[in-house]
């Protein structure tokens, strides 16, 4: 790690099998379904997106009332396996999202690791346990609406760490 930069790991089981669950992630608009009502998500980028390295994706959202313009890119494209959206533009200093896939007994292991950084550094450091626990919230509510969509995590969710 960099000075200043965080780390936010969450790893749930979802009993579907790998490809099932890589086709929901890796589908741009599957996002608002997953996304806390509160912040406004709203896609910009046309659908369909074809998610491959370089794509760019745009979208609307309100991060603790304040609207901004958030667009990531894909940066890396594993099918099935893993993909890591950066974002270019957004509330962050730094954004990386890994998203991992793995097959285990019985379903399917999703594992988010966020690798992030407040602006205005070292001052923006101020507002860290509040952004720990507005992502903590933004994931543990992503989990619950997984287990809504594609049925109960069973023994495998974890909390936010």
């Amino acid at each position: 790690m960099t000075i200043g930069e965080h780390v936010l790991s969450v790893s749930t089981f979802i009993p579907r099998p790998r490809s099932e669950v890589f086709a929901f992630f890796s589908d741009a608009e599957n996002l608002e379904k997953i996304t806390p009502v509160q912040l406004r998500f709203e896609m910009i980028t046309p659908a369909p997106v074809h998610m491959a390295v370089g794509v760019l994706i745009d979208y609307r959202l309100r991060l603790f009332g304040v609207p901004f313009h958030w667009r990531t890119r894909i940066a890396q494209w594993n099918p099935e396996t893993s993909f890591v959206d950066e974002q270019l533009k957004g509330p962050y200093a730094s954004w990386a999202h890994t998203h991992s896939f793995a097959d285990v007994e019985g379903g399917t292991a999703v594992t988010d690791s966020v690798r992030y950084k407040l602006p205005l550094f070292p001052f923006g450091e101020i507002a860290l346990p509040l952004m720990r626990l507005q992502l903590k919230y933004i994931f543990r509510y992503r989990t619950d609406r997984i287990r809504e969509i594609l049925g109960p995590v069973s023994g495998g969710g974890t909390s936010p760490r």
